[in-house]
């Protein structure tokens, strides 16, 4: 019987080419525009906004942290910024209709002014965000909780806000999805996440649905990419490489085409958001407010 040779390594992967230079006109056009996003912080309130995290304990949490290979999650993780609970608490739903349904029992110390409520009913808390948000015109605010995250027993609702003209405050509102079981943020736990986004969007997006052999350049290009990935993966489940460099072909993460092409200019492979600047006459958050690191599921049932 013929031996069959091991392969030395992973099929051969399309290297990076050095990208050319861009002329200065080009540049300039790629520059990103300038959006405003000011919170205004009446007296007495004392907001806690972070940039958003790009960490998520259960992605820590997988082998070699595995999810993180999976950029598309990485970078909504920290695609905004956050609002920080501004005490830690535990609570309960009964499953009746009416706010008194929920119980909530603050941690020692905590100041009751500033803390989540039954507002509503419903099986809803609320947090209210101490600021009126402030954005460019023509720019809505998306609100809802932190993108990945995960909490047993509760899960955030969503919002998009016009943030250009309206005086009002908003709330950030949780839900229950069963009775009975204990929930926990601690404080400087994420409860809320935001970012700016262009109104009227989808009201002039074309949508289309469209068969892939119209347009034969894209339909070559990914059935390239499609056996180029199968026979990675067959590769990786013959050898088991040790690697993780070795587990992953990082195409999309490095911004190229199957073909080994560089993508866009401003391809992400990481974001930043900057963190929001003391302006005005006062001081206008707390001092202390670094974030903790926040479980990403709790059930003290």
């Amino acid at each position: 019987m013929k031996k069959r040779s091991r392969p030395r390594g992973p099929p051969a992967r399309a290297l990076r080419p050095k990208p050319k230079p861009q002329p200065p006109s080009a540049k300039l056009a790629a520059a990103p525009m300038t959006t405003e996003l000011t919170c205004y912080v009446h007296e007495g309130w004392e907001p806690r906004i972070a940039p958003a995290s790009a960490k998520r304990a259960w992605m820590d949490e997988t082998p070699d942290s595995y999810a993180y290979r999976c950029l598309p999650l990485s970078i909504a993780n920290a695609h905004g910024w956050e609002v920080l609970s501004p005490c830690g608490f535990e609570a309960r739903w009964n499953g009746g209709p009416n706010a008194d349904d929920i119980e909530i029992r603050l941690d020692p110390g905590a100041d009751p002014s500033h803390a989540p409520t039954s507002l509503f009913g419903s099986g809803a808390i609320t947090f209210h965000v101490e600021g009126v948000f402030r954005t460019s015109a023509g720019w809505n605010l998306w609100v809802g909780g932190p993108p990945n995250g995960i909490k047993d027993g509760i899960a955030p609702l969503g919002e998009l806000i016009e943030t250009d003209w309206s005086p009002y405050t908003f709330t950030m509102n949780w839900r229950f999805t069963r009775p009975g079981v204990w929930i926990r943020f601690e404080e400087n736990e994420p409860f809320c996440h935001f970012f700016p986004t262009p109104r009227g969007v989808l009201e002039t997006t074309k949508p289309e649905l469209r068969p892939m052999e119209d347009e034969p350049a894209l339909f070559e290009s990914y059935r390239g990419w499609s056996a180029a990935r199968a026979a990675f993966q067959a590769w990786v489940r013959e050898n088991n490489p040790t690697r993780p460099t070795d587990q992953w072909q990082k195409l999309y993460y490095r911004g190229l085409d199957p073909q080994g092409r560089p993508g866009p200019a401003d391809h992400e492979s990481k974001i930043r958001p900057p963190p929001f600047q003391q302006t005005g006459s006062r001081p206008v958050c707390p001092v202390t407010r670094a974030p903790a690191k926040a479980p990403d599921s709790t059930d003290t049932d």
